[in-house]
């Protein structure tokens, strides 16, 4: 048994920093000479405040999940509302209210006709969900495949599927020798399309194709065009392979349109969601498919099961905080928020295009990214994001660039005012750095 006269009260003579630093292992980050990390004790609508007051503008939705504000009272309301009721039962064998509205509130308004929602705990694990799917789905009916087709520099998951699918990078260099084959192929253009849709139609074992629709978030906030990826889906729909959207971060508004799959004549077989579906209050991970998918595993034979399961599966606390969410997100509001956003970063984009440091600025939606220019040095690695990012903190404003890669993806509620000091503060980078 463990020694409770080992726990003991915090010390009061340390900062939350430091009592961090005593016990805490941070994600994607180099604990040997990390920046300190800033204590934050409290968020209210698009900012949040550090423990000696200082705010700071979230320009990044903390990783892209807060879509409305942090603290919204609508969806702390329900939230709390929930606690008194159901906090958690386990999925297997029962259900309840929060699970069954979201599902019913949610597919009608997804891309093309999906049927059923399974629940898990966030995107990476969607992503394990969608690919068993697809891979089950072709052995439950007799013809098996294993392959699968994504694109380069891609980014699904940390775990260890969604690695596999994922561009080799360094985000799993130390697990290569461990991840299955997967056929990765560039981002369509005009340029190379017809090879594309080409090599696709001779494809015989493949299983599915999955893809961020439109932007490849973590690769580098990398945009491509919606017609050249329905003709991707195009083809492989004729050539039978199932097609999976990563919506995980384009959805709930994110491209200007609630799913950037609405973009897309062809529609997917699977969508995968988390991140802005509990609008950033808590994790949930959410797989939708046809009911074509779904039937291939009704049997009496119970090998065609699909046994995934987590203990949180369907966890009412989140669902209730998804439907909360999207009753804003529906909001007429809202949709005029995502559109002001969208235009200000249009603006933006030809405001800056011209500065000698800016190698490249792209935008969709509510999303815009900057390539700063930096020579050869132009890896997640780069000395550059250091600077940057200790640069806007000092500003008062949270982006994290990804390398050499600054980008804005707000919360829908940011207002002119704050866009416009990101943009000054951008713009005085470019100069000064």
């Amino acid at each position: 048994m463990s020694d409770i006269s080992k726990l003991q009260t915090p010390s009061s003579e340390l900062n939350l920093t430091e009592r961090d630093s005593k016990v805490i292992w941070h994600p994607y980050t180099q604990m040997k000479n990390a920046l300190p990390h800033i204590p934050i004790v409290k968020g209210e609508g698009v900012y949040v405040f550090d423990e000696n007051g200082k705010r700071y503008i979230d320009a990044v939705s903390s990783w892209w999940v807060n879509i409305h504000g942090h603290a919204h009272p609508h969806i702390a309301k329900k939230v709390a509302e929930q606690l008194n009721i159901l906090e958690h039962v386990i999925f297997a064998g029962f259900t309840h209210e929060p699970a069954v509205l979201l599902a019913e509130r949610l597919l009608p308004i997804l891309p093309g006709k999906q049927d059923k929602v399974f629940y898990t705990d966030n995107g990476s694990t969607a992503v394990e969900v969608a690919l068993k799917m697809c891979l089950q789905y072709w052995d439950n009916k007799g013809k098996p495949k294993t392959r699968i087709l994504a694109f380069k520099n891609a980014y699904h998951g940390d775990t260890f599927g969604a690695m596999s699918v994922s561009g080799r990078s360094i985000f799993t260099d130390a697990f290569n020798s461990l991840l299955f084959d997967v056929d990765f192929i560039d981002l369509p253009n005009e340029d190379n399309i017809s090879h594309l849709t080409s090599y696709i139609s001779q494809l015989t074992d493949t299983a599915c194709f999955i893809f961020e629709p439109l932007i490849l978030g973590s690769g580098g906030m990398l945009m491509y065009e919606a017609k050249y990826l329905d003709e991707l889906i195009a083809a492989s729909k004729q050539a039978g392979i199932l097609i999976i959207a990563d919506e995980v971060m384009t959805g709930f508004g994110r491209t200007g349109t609630y799913f950037a799959c609405e973009k897309l004549d062809n529609k997917p077989d699977i969508i995968c969601l988390s991140k802005g579906l509990t609008g950033g209050t808590m994790p949930l991970g959410i797989t939708t498919c046809t009911d074509e998918i779904f039937t291939a595993f009704l049997s009496e034979d119970k090998l065609k099961t699909l046994y995934h399961g987590h203990s949180f599966t369907a966890n009412p606390i989140a669902c209730v905080a998804s439907l909360a969410s999207l009753d804003i997100l529906l909001q007429k509001e809202t949709l005029a928020n995502i559109k002001r956003i969208e235009a200000k970063h249009a603006a933006f984009l030809l405001e800056i295009k011209a500065y000698p440091k800016v190698k490249a600025v792209r935008q969709t939606g509510t999303i815009i990214a900057i390539e700063w220019e930096t020579g050869n040095e132009t890896s997640y690695l780069s000395n550059l994001r250091n600077l940057l990012y200790s640069y806007f903190l000092e500003k008062g404003i949270i982006l994290r660039p990804l390398g050499n890669i600054i980008y804005i993806l707000p919360p829908y509620i940011i207002s002119d005012e704050d866009l416009d000091y990101i943009y000054e503060a951008i713009k005085s980078a470019l100069v000064e750095i």
